[in-house]
């Protein structure tokens, strides 16, 4: 949410202000891509960024680091841009799919050039504007593929007609996010005919943005609940979310806990008893990790499916998952589009983080009932949650 509000701040007719933003790497990469760009965004206070549109204009360079989210909407914001525009990451970055967005971009009759699989490092030659019109695109691989184009798709003189052909589009919540953002923003957003959307051409305006609380950041901490049979809150989150509050919920059931929304926030209660799942992922491939580690410590085996799309996360996340999972010793068949997990007597292991945030939170997760399970490197959790080994220790010395 964070990330989407920088770009439409950015992109808008005025000042914007970004309350409780989330002050991580990925969008501290974000505010500097912008900032490249010409946009002013003043990160100096930790409960408010102001961002000041600017002329986007070249030459500028951005660095996505890891993110997928600057990455990919990063580079229609270039295409917008008047100069030339860099776009670069890590070596994880490079790997990582962008070909349908420099496809689209293409065919829209934006002069770009990018690597030999159509992703990074790629350069965007600009004229100040896009031209809009019609495209198709097949979005199966990430839903920010259509979401990095919508947010900027306002400011394309014809607008933007997209749509998918493809097998279905993962990750909905997080588009659905961006189509009620670029609403909130002033943009005129049609997605009444599936695997469709009309964005008109127009001004966006600024506005205050109020950051929620992230339910994937809050996820291994929700999951420690379920562990040890205790409660944990997620305060401030709001009473209506665009977020997958409902899924969540739904899992959480399954699992043998229950959510609970109330004045302070959004609560998960556990048993202490955990139950095996049969979940398509699919709308939530983010909980994957953590509901894979809890699924090594249920009852009953597990069935996670349609999460193909994770395989290009910030590494192979299901491959990686049934690695370390067999490691400490749960039975784990790896399918194309998920695992199955059948617990077993589990055993103290190094645990392989693969520099993926997320595989950082499984074994952290894993660890309040497995003794000796140790991380090879615990710093990768900065992508998105800096305060993450804080925030678990604070959790653990409750629960003593």
């Amino acid at each position: 949410m964070t990330a989407r509000a920088l770009v439409l701040s950015a992109l808008a007719g005025g000042e914007s202000r970004v309350v409780r933003p989330l002050r991580a790497n990925d969008t501290m990469r974000m505010a500097a891509g912008l900032t490249a760009l010409g946009a002013r965004v003043d990160t100096t206070d930790d409960e408010v960024w102001t961002v000041t549109p600017g002329r986007l204009r070249g030459p500028a360079t951005i660095d996505v680091g890891q993110a997928g989210t600057v990455m990919r909407f990063g580079t229609p914001l270039a295409a917008l841009a008047e100069g030339t525009v860099t776009v670069d990451g890590d070596p994880q970055a490079r790997r990582r799919p962008l070909r349908p967005i420099v496809d689209t971009l293409r065919a829209l009759g934006v002069d770009l050039d990018a690597s030999g699989t159509g992703g990074l490092p790629l350069t965007v030659r600009g004229t100040g504007h896009v031209e809009g019109g019609e495209a198709v695109i097949d979005a199966s691989g990430s839903s920010q593929f259509v979401s990095g184009l919508l947010l900027v798709a306002p400011r394309f003189e014809k607008g933007l007609v997209l749509r998918h052909e493809g097998p279905p589009v993962p990750s909905a919540p997080h588009l659905r996010m961006t189509t009620h953002m670029v609403r909130a923003a002033g943009g005129v957003v049609d997605e009444s005919v599936p695997d469709v959307w009309a964005v008109e051409p127009g001004e966006l305006r600024g506005r205050e943005w109020v950051i929620e609380p992230d339910l994937s950041g809050a996820a291994p901490f929700f999951a420690a609940a379920l562990v040890t049979g205790g409660s944990v809150t997620l305060r401030g989150f709001p009473a209506e979310s665009w977020q997958p509050v409902e899924r969540l919920a739904e899992l959480v059931g399954q699992l043998g806990g229950a959510v609970v929304s109330g004045s302070e926030g959004l609560t998960v209660r556990g048993t202490g008893s955990l139950h095996g799942i049969d979940a398509d992922l699919s709308e939530v491939g983010e909980l994957t990790p953590v509901l894979a580690a809890l699924a090594a410590l249920a009852d009953s085996p597990s069935r996670l499916r349609g999460v193909a799309h994770i395989r290009s996360h910030e590494t192979d996340r299901v491959a990686a998952l049934a690695t370390e999972l067999g490691k400490a010793g749960a039975g784990v068949t790896e399918h194309h589009d998920g695992l199955d997990i059948t617990p077993g007597p589990l055993r103290a292991v190094a645990w392989a983080t693969y520099d993926d945030h997320r595989m950082a939170h499984a074994a952290a997760v894993l660890g309040l009932a497995v003794e000796g399970i140790s991380l090879d490197d615990v710093g990768c959790t900065a992508k998105t949650l800096p305060e993450f080994p804080e925030l678990w220790a604070d959790v653990v010395n409750a629960r003593s």
